[in-house]
This record gives structure tokens, C-alpha cells and sequence, in this order.
């Protein structure tokens, strides 16, 4: 279905820096085609920006305190056209072209801000790249994600990953089980599983993935499983390829 040229696009800027949205902000004035409906100066008023105003697009910056964009993303998942901002290092940027994402490197110029603005308009109304699986790509190799946020109903989660103490697969959903609460998260084990240590967190059957930390002991359950039993009390099924690599992880624990 092609878009009604009379209609405006409606655009929503998230920067932490306000001169940073001046420029943006500036240069858009010479699009009347584009309607600035909201500036926003850090990821949790983004979230509910997006949410309530239902943009055609929004300039994007990446690294931001409490929500970065890519968890801004995640988080709202709207199908919208999305430019990165940023300042970000040669990996993000080269994400950002495998999955085709439209960014501006800072500091850009006029003619880039038109390159990167007339690239989005092609993708309006498209659904951008997992947010997960982008953030994955653009971390440099070695580095993990260090929280996980999730969205329940109006409230934004924050989950430390040292807080973590494993995660259960449910169809395209993983319960997150932290402190004695589980959040429901829509993303699949194995993209979880990309993002974090794997000298931390080990994958020890199909539809789970533990914390190492704060496995205790593991016991055999009938003839050929075997049982996680975590600090908290938590008894998690063990595969026997997971078995074999908690062994390694544990130096054979418990067995």
C-alpha cells in the first residue's frame, strides 16, 4: 500500500544531547514534508513517545544512559523507519549496513542528513532489524550485554545480567527468572544465548539457559537425565549435551 504524499511524516527525535536535537531539528526545517511531533532526551521518554504518538520516523541515538536506542527498539517494536544517530565504533557501523539500517555517523553533514532522510522514506511503515540480534552485531567481539530490558504492560524492567538466574524458552518468548520473579520476554533462547558470556551463562537443555553462578550441585534424574539444582531451590532439567558442557564449565561439579 503506497503512502498519501499530501500526508506529513511525523517524526519523533531521541538525543540526550540538546544540541545534538537542535541540529536535527534544524535540519529538517528545509523538509516541510516532515513533522517534528516530539523530541525526546533520553530512551524511557522514547519509549512512551513511540508508543502513544505512533511515528512514521525517528533519529535514533544509540548510546544513551538507561535505555540505549537499541533497547528503545526492543522495547516498542513499531513498525516505523528508523535513522542511528551516533558516535559508535566501526563494528556498529558495519552492522548497521548488513542489516541495512539508515544511520548518521557523527558528526554528519547537511548532505548526509539528505542521503540518509531520503534512504528512510523508501522503508516507511517497514519493521527494522531485530533489535536483539542488531545490538549483537554491533558490540565489538568479546563484549556481552551487561542487562536485558523487558516490557511489562506500562512498567519497564531492567535486569542486570549478574541478576539473571536462568531462562526458559516458551514458543518465541523466554521467561526470565531473577530474585524469585520470572519476566516474559519476547525473544528466542538462542538469540539470547548470542548475547551473553558463555563462560557465564551455559545453555544445559533446549529450552534452558543457566547462570553458573548459582548452580549448587547436579543429580541424576532417571535413567539418562540428569538435574541443576540452583541455590535458590530452582530444579532445572540437564540434556546430556548440556551435562557435558557443565562439566567442563564446573570442572564435573556435583557429579
Amino acid at each position: 500500500m503506497s503512502r498519501d504524499p499530501e500526508k506529513k511524516i511525523r517524526a519523533i527525535i531521541v538525543d540526550d544531547e540538546e544540541l545534538a536535537r537542535r541540529l536535527l531539528r534544524e535540519m529538517l526545517a528545509g523538509h516541510p514534508e516532515v513533522e517534528v511531533a516530539a523530541e525526546c532526551a533520553n530512551g524511557f521518554e522514547a519509549v512512551k513517545a513511540i508508543s502513544e504518538l505512533q511515528p512514521d520516523l525517528v533519529f535514533l541515538d544509540v548510546q544513551m544512559p538507561k535505555l540505549d536506542g537499541f533497547e528503545v527498539l526492543e522495547l516498542t517494536g513499531a513498525a516505523m523507519a528508523v535513522i542511528f544517530v551516533t558516535a559508535y565504533d566501526t563494528y556498529a557501523l558495519r552492522a548497521f549496513e548488513v542489516h541495512a539500517v539508515d544511520y548518521l555517523l557523527k558528526p554528519f553533514s547537511e548532505a548526509r542528513f539528505q542521503a540518509a532522510l531520503e534512504r528512510a522514506k523508501g522503508r516507511l511503515g517497514q519493521r527494522p532489524p531485530a533489535p536483539a540480534e542488531l545490538a549483537q552485531a554491533a558490540r565489538p567481539p568479546a563484549q556481552y550485554a551487561e542487562r536485558l530490558v523487558v516490557k511489562d504492560g506500562v512498567k519497564v524492567h531492567i535486569i542486570p545480567i549478574a541478576r539473571l538466574d536462568y531462562a526458559e524458552a516458551q514458543d518465541d518468548y523466554v521467561a526470565l527468572a531473577s530474585g524469585g520473579k520470572k519476566y516474559l520476554k519476547q525473544q528466542t533462547i538462542a538469540s539470547l544465548e548470542a548475547c551473553l558470556d558463555p563462560a557465564r551463562f551455559v545453555r544445559i537443555h533446549r529450552s534452558y539457559l543457566v547462570n553458573l553462578e548459582r548452580v549448587t550441585k547436579i543429580e541424576p534424574y532417571g535413567k539418562d537425565s540428569k538435574l541443576a539444582i540452583l541455590a535458590d531451590g530452582a530444579r532445572l532439567p540437564v540434556s546430556r549435551a548440556g551435562y557435558a558442557r557443565l562439566a567442563v564449565l564446573l570442572g564435573d561439579k556435583g557429579a
